[in-house]
């Protein structure tokens, strides 16, 4: 067992100094509003003494310029710095340079789930910078959830982490689009459940209708075969759901912007491809 030193007390802090006292370590709490600490002292944890206080800082804030208001001026020498906190690849690049002028080195991390999931089956967290820092605590990080490294770049951990959002958000913003017009319709959004868990569930796996295996090995390769199933066909496939959408006086802001992206790869002249042909629109703004 370690001790490990909890910076930023909100829900997902919280969870984690609970994870950490939970699995036997030694954790000290520290948060910029003192006594939002009491709880986890009383159940065990040492009220650190300031935000630098010991040689694993774990620190779960608002963004990273709250950790520079915490750790001031304070040196680091010798000190990991595990930074969970949410912010830009530039950001956390910046942040490395930062922590290691104090002395110490900065790990950054992307974690997976909600604060109710810290430390529950499935849970885990993208960790990227030198990993032999990493590995130092990753036994004590393991209370978390699982450990799961992508690379020594401090960027990295956000650039895995917001593309799990950007999935997490479209797709169920999406599902949202259709419940509101299957209302319109009169229809149960739990009558159509079954269906679009369906759509999910295929969409991950490995059969005929396993799009996101489909697509990843098309643009790993650069070729997008559309003889079955255009672009252009889906663009005005994808018209029509806006129209369906503005019919039933539903908000389209989203949806439009999709058919513009849609419509432009068809005007780029790759009308003739499949759908994945739209990464090479997203990767030309």
């Amino acid at each position: 067992m370690s001790e490990v030193t909890v910076v930023g007390l909100g829900p997902m802090g919280s969870a984690m100094a609970a994870a950490f006292l939970a699995a036997g370590h030694e954790v000290a709490v520290w948060n910029r509003t003192a006594s939002k600490a009491d709880a986890l002292v009383d159940k065990g944890a040492r009220r650190a003494g300031s935000a630098a206080d010991g040689d694993l800082l774990v620190v779960s804030q608002t963004d990273y310029p709250a950790m520079y208001d915490s750790l001031g001026e304070a040196r680091l020498d010798g000190k990991v710095v595990v930074n969970l906190s949410s912010g830009s690849p530039a950001e956390l690049r910046a942040a490395a340079a930062w922590v290691a002028e104090r002395g110490g080195t900065l790990v950054t991390g992307g974690v997976m789930v909600p604060p109710p999931g810290i430390g529950q089956p499935g849970a885990y967290t993208f960790y990227s910078g030198p990993e032999d820092a990493l590995d130092r605590h990753a036994a004590t990080l393991q209370a978390l959830g699982a450990v799961t490294y992508v690379g020594a770049d401090q960027g990295l951990a956000m650039t895995y982490y917001q593309a799990q959002l950007l999935i997490f958000w479209s797709s169920l913003t999406s599902f949202m689009h259709a419940m509101a017009l299957l209302r319109r319709a009169g229809v149960s959004p739990m009558e159509f459940l079954p269906f679009a868990r369906e759509t999910f569930t295929e969409m991950g796996g490995d059969g005929p209708m396993g799009y996101a295996k489909i697509l990843a090995e098309e643009v790993a390769a650069g070729v997008y075969p559309g003889e079955l199933n255009s672009l252009h066909m889906q663009a005005v496939g994808l018209r029509h759901a806006v129209d369906t959408l503005a019919e039933a006086g539903l908000e389209t802001t989203v949806p439009d912007a999709l058919r513009r992206l849609f419509e432009r790869a068809d005007a780029e002249g790759r009308g003739g491809e499949g759908l994945g042909t739209v990464i090479e629109s997203i990767l030309k703004p």
